[in-house]
């Protein structure tokens, strides 16, 4: 089993979204999470129309646009993200078909189609919001966020410097 970058990404990409929704009650950017996050706009930009399309967000147009998330954060569990963006959790080579060896199914099919099915349920039980209150994911926001100013700081610095009044 590969969980692809799509897939880790998506993820990546909507708990940002949803930890900036519960601090800020506006819509966030594609750019601001690309920032964040390190991953391209353009790669954001398939991601979020596959995510869209799935009813897990909800785009603004205009100067104060972006995304907004579409349901609650306990309503939206991992599995049903990596699933909008086209991904799977299958562990098994066959991909459930059963022609794993030559055409007939392989001594431990059974072991990988188990594993598949325990790592989608285990991913359909995680919601967003339970994302949210790991401690981990608090502490790597808080730094993300701190980097973020003084990244506004040092240029801000900068440019005071390279045009005195």
């Amino acid at each position: 089993m590969r969980l692809t970058t799509r897939g880790r990404y998506a993820v990546t990409a909507l708990l940002d979204l949803a930890l900036q929704t519960s601090q800020h009650d506006s819509a966030v950017s594609l750019s601001d999470i690309a920032k964040r996050q390190s991953i391209s706009i353009s790669y954001l930009e398939q991601l979020f129309s596959k995510l869209r399309k799935r009813g897990l967000v909800t785009s603004i147009r205009g100067a104060a646009g972006g995304y907004r998330l579409a349901k609650p954060l306990d309503e939206i569990d991992v599995m049903s993200i990596i699933s909008a963006v086209d991904e799977s959790v299958d562990a098994m080579q066959c991909e459930g078909r059963g022609d794993c060896q030559g055409g007939t199914m392989c001594l431990t099919h059974d072991l990988w189609c188990a594993l598949s099915n325990h790592i989608e349920q285990y991913l359909k039980n995680i919601t967003l919001a339970q994302l949210l209150n790991m401690e981990n994911v608090q502490f790597i926001s808080e730094r993300q966020h701190l980097s973020a100013l003084k990244d506004i700081t040092t240029i801000t610095l900068s440019t005071s410097e390279a045009n005195p009044a």
